[in-house]
C-alpha cells in the first residue's frame, strides 16, 4: 500500500498536460489544451485538458479525470499501478511493501503478463550479450545487418537459444506462473503436456507499449530451413493486440509530434535502420496489414503520414486499396517508393543518411496522385480498365472528409486521367450520396403516429418535470468553484461553502453523486475544514470524481474578441457572486417547492376526510407562500 503522503506528492507533482502529451498531441485553445480523444474514435477534437485544474475531460465520450485516472483508463492499470507509473516518470521514490501470498494470488492477471514479458526481454538481451551462442549467432546477425550497438541496446534486441526449453525452465524455476508464460505465447504446451520455448534460435525484437513496457515479441529465424517461418510474432493476449500496436512508436512519438510527420514502414529492420540514420519519427506495422486503430494511434500525434514502400510494384498495387482508411480518418498521406529491389532498410544502407533524406524529400508524392499514376500505368490504352481506374480513384477521393482537399484532387486527377472535371465531380457526388443513404446513422426512424407523439411528448415533459438534477448539479458546481472564496455580503465575512451548506439544511439532494459531495462538504465544515476542488477531482470514489470533473470543465469559453474587436464587455458570473450563488440556491429551492406542491395536490385529490383535507390545505398554503417569496426574489434580481 502506498502511503497517503506519497500519493499526494505524486498527484501534486504530476502535471496533467505532460502526462497526457505522452499519448496525445495537444494544441492550445483559449485556456485549455485540446486534442483527439484516445478513448473513442473522433475526427474533430473534443478532448480538453485543463492545466490549472489538473484534469482532462472528453466532451465526446464523457471520460474525465486527473493524471492517475488518465493512466488507469489508457493503460488499463490499477490505481496503484498508475501511481507507480507517475512516480517513475517524476523520479518519486515509493516505499514498496512485500506483498503477502494472498495479495500475490489476487494480483491482476494483466500485471503478471507484463512482468513475465519484461523478464523474457531481459533474458533474451542477456543471452545476446553474455553467452557464446548469443554473441556468435544473434549479435553477429545484428551487426551484419549494420546495426550499431547503441541501437541494439536502445531497442533491447535479444536472442533466444536453440535449446527447446531454456527460458521456460528458468522462468518456472524463478516462480513465474506457467499460465502466464502460455498466455503471453512465450511458452507453448504440446499435446503430450511438454512445455517448450516459442522463439527458439531466433533474433528477438521486443515490442513496447505506449508506456515503454514490453507487451510482445517478434522473432526472426536465423536458420536456412525453408519450412521454418521467417518471422514469428507473439499471439494475441490481454496486453498485446497487434491491430492496435505500432512497432517503434514508444521511441518515435516525441519526434513525430515535433516534426509533425510520421514515416510508416513495414518491418522491424526498417525502423532500426532509419532510427540509426537519425530519422526518429518512424514506426512499423510489423508486417501486418495496416488497421484503422493503428492509423488513429498516429493521428494522436500528427495529421501527416508518409508511407515508405518497398520497390516491389506488385506489392504496392496490392496495398493501395487498404490505405483509404487513412483518408477517412482525415489524415494527409504521402508516398515514397524505392527503386526496384530496395526497401527502406537496404536503401539507407546503400545511400547513407544524408542522401536518403534527400531522396524522401524529392520523390514523395501525395497518395491520391501516386495511386492515380500507378493504376493508370497498368491500364495502358484499355478503355475498360481505365474506367475502373477512374472509379477506384474517385472512391478514394470520396473518403476525404475535407471538401476543399477533395476538390483540389478532383482537378489534378482530371488532368492526369484526361477526363472532364465535371464528370469526376458527378461521380464523386453519386458515391457520397450512395454512402449517405447506406449509413444507418442518416436513416431516420419511422415516425410514430400523432397520438403516440403526443403521449411521448407528455412522458418526456413529465420526466423533465420530475427531476431536480439540473438544479442540484448547478448548486454543486457553484460549491466546487467558489466554495473556498469569501462571501462579502449581508454585513458578514464568511466563506461561501459554509454559507451555502447552511442554506441547504432543509434541502434533500436526490441525485446520489450530488448528495455524496454535499455530505462531504457538511462533514468537512463540521470538522473546521474547507474542501477544495482537488478533494473531489482526486476522489477515489469514481462517481464523485467524475461528477466534479464534468461540472468543472466546459467545451466553451467566451472569446476575447467580444471586447478586443467589438468593445462588448460581458460580465462573468464570478463578478457578481451574490447574485450567482443566491440564484443557484433559489432555483433549486423553487424546484423542490414545486415538487412539494404537486405531491400535496395529489394527496388532496385523494383525501376524503374533511379534517385531513384541512391539514393538507394548510400545508399547501404554507408551501404556496414559500413559492411566492422565492419567485418574487428570482423575478426581481437585478445584476449589478
Amino acid at each position: 500500500m502506498i502511503p497517503k503522503e506519497t500519493v499526494d506528492k505524486i498527484l501534486e507533482t504530476a502535471r496533467i498536460e505532460e502526462v497526457v502529451e505522452d499519448f496525445v498531441s495537444l494544441k492550445k485553445r483559449g485556456t485549455s489544451l485540446i486534442g483527439l480523444c484516445p478513448f473513442h474514435n473522433e475526427k474533430t477534437p473534443s478532448f480538453h485538458v485543463s492545466v490549472n485544474k489538473g484534469i482532462y475531460k472528453c466532451f465526446g465520450c464523457g471520460k474525465g479525470g486527473n493524471s492517475a485516472q488518465f493512466i488507469m483508463e489508457h493503460e488499463k492499470y490499477t490505481y496503484p499501478e498508475a501511481l507507480k507509473y507517475l512516480a517513475s516518470k517524476y523520479n518519486i521514490e515509493i516505499e514498496e511493501t512485500i506483498p503477502s501470498q494472498e495479495q500475490q494470488e489476487a494480483d491482476n492477471r494483466r500485471e503478471s503478463l507484463y512482468v513475465v514479458s519484461a523478464r523474457a526481454a531481459r533474458f533474451f538481451k542477456d543471452t545476446l550479450w553474455d553467452t557464446e551462442e548469443g554473441r556468435s549467432i544473434g549479435l553477429e546477425y545484428f551487426r551484419e545487418r549494420g546495426f550499431r550497438d547503441d541501437i541494439i541496446k536502445k531497442f533491447e534486441l535479444g536472442y533466444s537459444p536453440e535449446a527447446w526449453d531454456v527460458f521456460t525452465r528458468k522462468a518456472l524455476a524463478e516462480g513465474f506462473n506457467q499460465e502466464a508464460l502460455e498466455a503471453t505465447g512465450l511458452s507453448i504446451k504440446s499435446d503430450n503436456g511438454k512445455v517448450y520455448d516459442r522463439f527458439r534460435a531466433r533474433a528477438l525484437f521486443p515490442i513496447h507499449g505506449f508506456t515503454g513496457r514490453v507487451i510482445g515479441f517478434g522473432g526472426r529465424t536465423l536458420k536456412t530451413d525453408k519450412k521454418t517461418p521467417k518471422y514469428l510474432n507473439s499471439p494475441e493476449s490481454a496486453i498485446y493486440h497487434k491491430s492496435s500496436v505500432l512497432y517503434g512508436l514508444f521511441f518515435a512519438r516525441k519526434a513525430i509530434r515535433d516534426l509533425d510527420n510520421c514515416y510508416l514502414v513495414e518491418g522491424y529492420a526498417d525502423v532500426l535502420s532509419l532510427q540509426q540514420g537519425g530519422i526518429e519519427n518512424v514506426v512499423a506495422s510489423s508486417g501486418t496489414s495496416l488497421t484503422a486503430e493503428q492509423v488513429r494511434l498516429i493521428g494522436r500525434f500528427t495529421k501527416n503520414i508518409t508511407i515508405l514502400y518497398d520497390g516491389d510494384e506488385a506489392g504496392v498495387k496490392a496495398s493501395l486499396r487498404g490505405l483509404d482508411m487513412i483518408l477517412e480518418e482525415g489524415l494527409n498521406v504521402k508516398v515514397v517508393q524505392f527503386p526496384e529491389g530496395h526497401d527502406p532498410d537496404s536503401y539507407i544502407r546503400k545511400t547513407g543518411s544524408a542522401d536518403f533524406k534527400l531522396y524522401l524529400e524529392k520523390t514523395q508524392k501525395d497518395f491520391i496522385l501516386f495511386k492515380t499514376s500507378v493504376l493508370l500505368s497498368t491500364a495502358a490504352n484499355d478503355p475498360i480498365r481505365k474506367a475502373e481506374v477512374i472509379r477506384d480513384v474517385v472512391e478514394s477521393i470520396a473518403k476525404i472528409p475535407d471538401s476543399i482537399k477533395a476538390s483540389i484532387f478532383i482537378r489534378e486527377c482530371s488532368s492526369m486521367m484526361q477526363i472532364e472535371e465535371r464528370i469526376l465531380i458527378s461521380e464523386l457526388n453519386k458515391l457520397r450520396l450512395k454512402g449517405t443513404k447506406r449509413s444507418p446513422v442518416s436513416q431516420p426512424a419511422e415516425s410514430p403516429p400523432p397520438k403516440a407523439q403526443e403521449e411521448l411528448a407528455g412522458q418526456l415533459a413529465e420526466a423533465v418535470k420530475d427531476t431536480d438534477e439540473p438544479q442540484e448539479r448547478e448548486v454543486v458546481r457553484l460549491l466546487l468553484l467558489y466554495g473556498n472564496k469569501l462571501a462579502t455580503w449581508e454585513e458578514t465575512n464568511v466563506y461561501i461553502a459554509p454559507y451555502m451548506i447552511a442554506n441547504l439544511s432543509d434541502v434533500t439532494f436526490e441525485e446520489a453523486s450530488c448528495s455524496l459531495i454535499i455530505e462531504e462538504y457538511r462533514k468537512a465544515i463540521e470538522n473546521g475544514k474547507l474542501p477544495v476542488e482537488e478533494d473531489f477531482t482526486r476522489s477515489t470514489v469514481s462517481s464523485i470524481s467524475q461528477l466534479a470533473i464534468s461540472l468543472l470543465t466546459s467545451p466553451y469559453e467566451l472569446s476575447d474578441n467580444w471586447y478586443a474587436k467589438r468593445k462588448i464587455y460581458v460580465k462573468s458570473e464570478a463578478e457578481n457572486l451574490k447574485h450567482t450563488i443566491l440564484e443557484g440556491l433559489f432555483h433549486l429551492k423553487k424546484k423542490k417547492v414545486d415538487r412539494l406542491l404537486l405531491s400535496i395536490m395529489e394527496k388532496l385529490q385523494h383525501e376524503t376526510d374533511e379534517a385531513n383535507q384541512e391539514l393538507i390545505m394548510q400545508k399547501y398554503l404554507a408551501a404556496k407562500e414559500m413559492e411566492k417569496w422565492i419567485s418574487k426574489y428570482l423575478g426581481s434580481v437585478i445584476v449589478k
